[in-house]
């Protein structure tokens, strides 16, 4: 079974489309939080026929509309700030906070461990948990205020093994790129 892991999107809705059509043969999608806005949910929900598991962050602008957005769509699932299901033989946990979920993948209750937060992209082995945060589909990173790659990952249950991916975004704005807006 193919899982795409991918968290902390803070409404960016282009890097999300970029890597929803890169992960269309994934059986799953797990997101480890930060939609923000409420219409992120409808847009995955569009993008990606397969089930998709999502879990609270810090950053939902309004987890009410979010809940009501994904009960249109029978194949989404949100699952407040833990979520835990066996998946292709495999026992995973999700969270968005490091700080959570690296304990529970050091307590070796689980073979895959997922999380966000911190945009820091991160496939680390624990014991024998594997212990997976992709990254951060807004491309940025608050604390230090720059750019970071856009990145995603797939996990693989057959193999349990998992493979981190960049989305290529080729922005430039130079002095001939500015129109004048009516």
């Amino acid at each position: 079974m193919k899982i795409a892991v991918l968290s902390d999107i803070h409404d960016n809705v282009w890097t999300l489309q970029a890597v929803l059509n890169k992960v269309q043969d994934a059986d799953l999608l797990i997101c480890c939080g930060d939609l923000c806005s409420p219409f992120v949910v409808g847009l995955m929900a569009e993008g990606f026929r397969n089930p998709i598991h999502i879990v609270e962050g810090n950053n939902e602008g309004d987890w009410r509309r979010i809940s009501q957005v994904a009960g249109r769509h029978s194949h989404v699932h949100l699952h407040g700030e833990f979520f835990q299901e066996e998946f292709g033989g495999k026992r995973i946990a999700v969270n968005h906070y490091p700080d959570v979920a690296l304990p529970i993948a050091l307590s070796g209750r689980y073979d895959l461990v997922c999380y966000g937060h911190n945009h820091l992209f991160s496939i680390e082995k624990h014991g024998e948990t594997l212990a997976l945060n992709p990254g951060a589909l807004l491309g940025y990173d608050p604390v230090n205020r720059r750019e970071i790659p856009v990145t995603f990952i797939m996990y693989d249950t057959s193999s349990n093994s998992a493979s981190g991916y960049q989305v290529p975004l080729k922005v430039t704005v130079g002095e001939n790129d500015l129109v004048l807006y009516p």
